[in-house]
């Protein structure tokens, strides 16, 4: 079999890899998506309980639809708002049904690499064609060949640790059993049964900690939640964009979610802890106490929820030349327009197959795994990477390099806040991006799902 008739391997059967599939397909490629898991969206179905903060019309990729349509598939009502289920029952899984048996379950990519080329060999290396290989359901192994590998495996799986300098701090595996990683599905009765009453630290300052602050809020007021308390632990001081945009935040729901953190706050569900970083947990009886680098430790908490982000695993890609930035792990053309150490409204343009190319050609990594450990991506960003790069894969490069989207603003100025210092950002939110409006940009603000 010549390269030109193997198939282009998609590493995810999530909205990027899946929306990968449909636009191969649509340019007459082959293409064969490798998911970890039984069903498409797995990792989404894992936070099905978060709504999206983008709506339905944000969420769907065109060449997916065109897909979709002759089944007699409908498009949800655009200007609703999905769930993490929704998404994944009425959109992913009919898409990777349509698709058929271009999707394999199961099939776990455990490394890719050239075939009979280790990263080390240049000789010959650009016309061999991709090994990829597969851990099966059963355990058991078997390789792929493959003519240009796009990963959109995602970052879900690896959620950063409760440490600033990235690391775990002392104590946090021996308490695993009282921290977790994720937003909490109170509408499960375990989950709520285990933060009803309690007083529960929350880590982190992106939407994630919002969602988790205002279902802890929500629990608080309910009938059953008398007791239950949160504290908000914040590496860095209370400034006019700890909350987000906003008002001004052109996706609304997103906004919704810094406003709802800030009246967890305010109507004292919530005290927000400002200026610690977490050194080590150590335990209290039954409890946790959170020791800061600053030698201060906090009142004893029953449970910790650490909200720090995600961040790529690259250890199966390990045999290819990839070009990371150093910081980021995102494309070094990339990691310059999204780094929240510098990022600022307006300063990323939208990109595609140029600034996602790596010195290994036809190998591209997209959605939330492009942009390493930035943490500001949105769905239709990924649709559009995927677009250009089926393009590329094509032959046609005008359209790879056509890439158009406009994206909503975040309302927010400046860096992340990475460390302590507060921003300089006026409390009234006031700034270059007070005001709503519509920026031809490649980013969003920080996602609850890692891609909404």
């Amino acid at each position: 079999m010549s390269e030109q008739q193997l198939p282009v391997v998609v590493i995810g059967a999530g909205p990027t890899g899946l929306a990968a599939a449909a636009h191969l397909v649509g340019r007459g490629l082959d293409p064969l998506v490798l998911e970890a898991g039984a069903a498409a969206g797995s990792a989404v179905r894992e936070w099905g309980h978060v709504r999206l903060f983008s709506t339905w019309s944000e969420v769907v990729d065109p060449a997916a639809e065109k897909l979709l349509a002759p089944t007699g598939w409908v498009r949800p009502d655009g200007a609703t708002y999905p769930s993490g289920a929704d998404w994944a029952e009425r959109y992913l899984q009919p898409l990777a049904d349509v698709l058929g048996d271009r999707v394999r379950y199961g099939a776990t990519v455990t490394g890719v690499s050239r075939a009979g080329r280790d990263r080390i060999v240049d000789a010959d290396r650009e016309s061999q064609p991709f090994t990829v290989l597969i851990e099966t359901a059963d355990g058991s192994e078997e390789r792929l060949l493959a003519r240009a590998v796009i990963d959109a495996s995602g970052t879900w799986a690896t959620p950063s640790p409760m440490g600033g300098d990235g690391l775990p701090v002392p104590g946090e595996k021996a308490a695993s059993a009282r921290v977790s990683y994720r937003v909490p599905d109170l509408k499960d009765p375990a989950v709520r049964a285990r933060y009803t009453g309690k007083r529960t630290a929350v880590v982190g300052s992106g939407a994630s900690a919002f969602t988790a602050l205002a279902a802890l809020a929500d629990l608080a007021t309910s009938d059953d939640g008398a007791g239950t308390h949160a504290v908000w632990i914040l590496r860095r001081g209370i400034s006019g964009s700890t909350f987000g945009g906003g008002a001004a935040d052109q996706l609304p729901a997103r906004g919704a979610l810094g406003l709802a953190a800030k009246a967890a706050v305010d109507g004292g569900h919530a005290d927000a802890v400002t200026g610690f970083r977490t050194a080590a947990v150590e335990p209290d009886g039954e409890r946790l106490v959170l020791v800061g680098a600053d030698g201060r430790r906090l009142d004893p908490v029953d449970e910790v929820i650490v909200l720090t982000g995600l961040r790529p695993d690259l250890s199966f890609l390990n045999e290819l030349r990839l070009g990371l930035d150093e910081r980021l792990q995102a494309p070094v053309a990339l990691a310059p327009l999204i780094d929240p150490n510098q990022h600022s409204c307006g300063t990323v343009y939208p990109h595609g197959v140029n600034e996602l190319s790596h010195p290994e050609k036809d190998v591209y990594l997209v959605g939330m795994k492009s942009y390493g450990r930035a943490p500001t991506f949105l769905a239709m960003t990924g649709y559009e990477q995927v677009r250009s790069i089926a393009a590329a894969l094509a032959g046609d490069r005008e359209a790879a390099e056509r890439v158009e989207l406009t994206l909503p603003e975040t309302g927010v100025c400046g860096g992340a806040g990475l460390f302590d210092e507060p921003e300089a950002t006026p409390a009234d939110g006031g700034g270059c991006c007070a005001a709503p409006a519509t920026l031809t940009i490649g980013t969003g603000a920080p996602a609850s799902s890692g891609g909404c």
